[in-house]
């Protein structure tokens, strides 16, 4: 009789432990990692493996072994609502049938409802989807193979798969009518269908953003902001601040230690060692915009504040340290975006008699010379560190491109070929290179720059050549408007934006 109850009892846990690994719990970890809540195996696994997030470098690392093909290794957030996700990530294994990327799920049973932007080793990335429950998984590819820039995006029931090539624009594809409920589970995902040969995903610059709602009013500024670092030579990206309200344009000190940019009115210096904010003292002028520019010696900051009964923006000049601003141009709309290299003039934007154009102006103020006189908008002004040139944008052409011109206005040329709407060159202190912002044709017009859309930071040398992404982002209107060079030519400032609600200290390098 007592062995009769051990057999029993050795059975019954035996079977326990067999249901235990068939159900979705052969591994749950509800521990935090990262940004992320949790971390489901999805499907049968042989060997589950824990995520790592690696801090300093803001890189997670995710791994799957012996997947059944429906399976993954899952780590996911709830969002409700719309989203975008976005990583650069590389398959490190190489065998026919592992794949990484991003997932969107109803539930975490096999079988649910669900869409994927995948990334397949030698095969296009895709977007995969399936309808309903225990349905067939259906797919529409793109034609980038090896794709590292990932990114799935949710309005309503259409998803979205950005995916590219390093330094290369998006190919685009989506899917309409998913139903997967209001609130899912979002995250980043391992499989493979080999029970011996691991799966191994190292996904690096994840940003999770909820963006505004498709009938927010148009011109609000008031999702939260993401400082970030860019290194030009590897794409790296570091979130170094982030605030619950708009901040906009970071400029680089001269020293390199410490960033200036504009938040509600007021500017703020940030330094780069303690990841300390303090308000800067510009005295009485407190309504700044994000067209402020430090002098090429670094001891002054222009300033472009609203004044209403003075006709909207105007220039004002403040030491570096802060102080009582001088006013510079005596009517707006006047928006400075340049110093010249010996610290003279100013160059900015102004409507005058209805028509923007380039101006330049003494640093002691006085006559304002016109530069530009083509029908439309040019703007964004600003010198080379040698002097010999001011580039800026304008959509003269009926897109908006990168022009250049003498510093007398003359010899004005086009050096961008209007594939989207380019804004704001800002040459590297080296003089080698140029930056500026891209907006998508089919989201903005040719005019406008506005806040909270899907953009490009994109780089090509002054010599002349093809641009290339080196940042894929969701902001615009303040994500770079001003010279956010670091002063040795190796790093850019900008911010990009997403609702409060996703801001993370997580992200921020050392929390």
């Amino acid at each position: 009789m007592p062995t009769y109850k051990r057999f029993k009892r050795t059975n019954f846990l035996l079977i326990i432990g067999l249901l235990t690994n068939l159900s979705i719990g052969a591994y749950a970890q509800q521990k935090s990692t990262g940004i992320f809540d949790g971390q489901n195996t999805i499907g049968t696994a042989t060997q589950p493996i824990a995520a790592r997030y690696a801090s300093a470098s803001q890189e997670y690392e995710l791994s799957s072994v012996g997947t059944v093909q429906d399976g993954a290794n899952f780590l996911w957030k709830r969002i409700k609502g719309d989203f975008i996700v976005y990583t650069r990530g590389r398959l490190q294994s190489k065998e026919p049938g592992h794949k990484i990327g991003w997932m969107a799920r109803a539930t975490l049973e096999p079988g649910s409802r669900q869409v994927s932007a995948a990334v397949f080793s030698n095969e296009p990335a895709s977007l995969e989807f399936r309808r309903s429950g225990d349905g067939s998984i259906d797919q529409t590819q793109t034609t980038v193979n090896n794709a590292d820039i990932i990114q799935l995006e949710r309005r309503g029931n259409t998803y979205t798969i950005r995916a590219a090539l390093f330094g290369e624009p998006f190919q685009v594809r989506e899917i309409t009518e998913i139903n997967l409920g209001d609130e899912v589970y979002v995250g980043l995902f391992v499989s493979t269908s080999h029970k011996n040969t691991p799966a191994k995903g190292v996904f690096q610059d994840v940003r999770i953003t909820v963006p505004v709602k498709a009938d927010a009013k148009p011109g609000r500024m008031d999702l939260g902001s993401r400082i970030e670092l860019l290194d030009i030579a590897t794409g790296k990206r570091e979130v170094i601040h982030t605030a619950p309200n708009s901040i906009q344009a970071p400029n680089w000190t001269t020293d390199g230690k410490t960033l200036i940019y504009n938040g509600q009115g007021m500017i703020y210096t940030f330094d780069l060692t303690s990841r300390q904010q303090k308000v800067l003292n510009t005295d009485n002028i407190k309504n700044n915009n994000n067209d402020h520019v430090l002098s090429f010696d670094g001891k002054l900051l222009g300033l472009s504040s609203g004044v209403s009964e003075l006709g909207g923006s105007i220039i004002y000049t403040v030491p570096v340290t802060g102080g009582t601003p001088r006013q510079i141009t005596p009517k707006g709309p006047s928006y400075l975006h340049g110093w010249s290299p010996d610290g003279r003039s100013l160059v900015f934007c102004g409507s005058r008699n209805n028509e923007y154009d380039v101006y330049k102006v003494s640093v002691d103020g006085g006559p304002e010379v016109r530069l530009t006189d083509a029908k439309g908008l040019d703007d964004g002004p600003e010198f080379t560190p040698d002097g010999k040139y001011i580039y800026f944008n304008s959509n003269r052409t009926g897109t908006m491109q990168i022009w250049r011109m003498k510093p007398d206005g003359s010899q004005q040329e086009a050096v961008t070929d209007g594939e989207f709407h380019d804004w704001f060159p800002h040459i590297s202190p080296d003089g080698n290179w140029i930056v500026f912002l891209s907006f998508l044709k089919d989201e903005v017009a040719a005019g406008d720059h506005p806040a909270y859309k899907h953009v490009y930071l994109r780089m090509m040398p002054i010599k002349g050549g093809k641009p290339t992404v080196i940042a894929y982002l969701y902001g615009g209107q303040g994500s770079i408007n001003t010279p956010s060079w670091s002063p040795d030519s190796k790093r850019i400032a900008f911010v990009s934006n997403t609702d409060v609600s996703t801001l993370s200290p997580i992200e921020i390098t050392g929390n």
